[in-house]
């Protein structure tokens, strides 16, 4: 059985009881704190993937418990107010990209450019590393890379990364797997200032233009840091589909360590301290979602195993 293919109409954006109780747009007076302001995507795909506004709700709690550090959660793409972007250190985009991308919108735009002249960070998560064609020169500007479908692959696989680098960004994050989640890769990059972050192999099959066929074996870059010429930081990472990716916990550091890093905050030497992540944190928040399967309520995604079976806490 399939899932019935829906437009965007049939995923409801209105708010669960659960989802009402979580702050948002809650801006602060002290300037001494860092802004960071997490952009949490409209409801999109399967339960259990993409659930932007659950993934979103999860970060604000973990960078609530980091110093100096003031985190400001946003529905549906784009604040209501939008003063609450005024100082931002930060901006964390976690949504669908493409056509259906929150920010394109002109005046969204711009406003997300002024930020970059001023030399916030930026980080894009998943689907959000995508723009149309028109836009991703000055997206690439902004992030150091970009996915275009001339060349941009994507798929589901088990995905391990073995090696991880010296940066400030994997400071405390240990090699980790992470089974059967949604990637984008083979993505168009800036000549200078990108710094691979995590790579790792994927499968041939899931190389289906010319160009990525012509890379086979190759290890593919999933997250990045990137150096903007104006100081400014940016991070992409194109995973976290899968909703239960978030209960990895070198994901988790490597999130919040991202995020501080663009933000031009220290991390500590031995990573950020991330608390623990239950199987009941997982299930909150998710979107109300109206996919049908065959008239039937839509089952969650496929979740990846639990750390106690797989024996890999990372």
């Amino acid at each position: 059985m399939g899932f019935i293919t829906l437009s965007p109409a049939h995923l409801c954006a209105e708010l669960t009881d659960e989802q009402k109780k979580v702050p948002l747009e809650v801006d602060t007076k002290d300037a001494s704190l860092a802004k960071v302001v997490l952009l949490a995507g409209t409801p999109s795909n399967k339960p259990g993937q993409h659930e932007y506004f659950a993934g979103c709700a999860l970060m604000l709690d973990w960078l609530k418990q980091q110093p100096g550090v003031w985190p400001v959660m946003v529905a549906e793409g784009w604040p209501k107010d939008e003063s609450i972007l005024k100082g931002a250190k930060s901006v964390v985009c976690y949504m669908d990209g493409g056509d259906k991308f929150a920010l394109l919108e002109p005046a969204r735009w711009q406003r997300i450019s002024q930020l970059m002249d001023e030399g916030a960070g930026l980080i894009m998560l998943h689907q959000a590393v995508e723009v149309p064609e028109a836009q991703a020169a000055q997206f690439k500007s902004w992030m150091g890379g970009v996915w275009q479908k001339d060349i941009g692959n994507r798929g589901h696989w088990d995905m391990s990364f073995d090696s991880i680098p010296q940066h400030d960004t994997t400071r405390g994050v240990k090699p980790f797997a992470a089974p059967k989640d949604g990637w984008l890769f083979n993505l168009h990059f800036a000549d200078r200032g990108v710094t691979p972050l995590l790579t790792g192999q994927v499968p041939d099959k899931s190389r289906t233009t010319e160009d990525a066929k012509s890379h086979a074996g190759r290890a593919e870059v999933i997250a990045w840091a990137y150096e903007r010429a104006n100081g400014g930081r940016s991070v992409g990472f194109t995973g976290c589909d899968l909703h239960s990716a978030w209960g990895i916990e070198s994901q988790r550091r490597f999130m919040v360590n991202s995020i501080l890093w663009a933000s031009k905050l220290p991390v500590p030497d031995a990573g950020t301290t991330v608390p623990a992540c239950s199987d009941d944190d997982l299930k909150k928040n998710w979107d109300r979602k109206a996919l049908i399967l065959r008239g039937k309520p839509a089952q969650p995604a496929a979740t990846s195993p639990t750390a106690s079976t797989t024996g890999n806490s990372q």
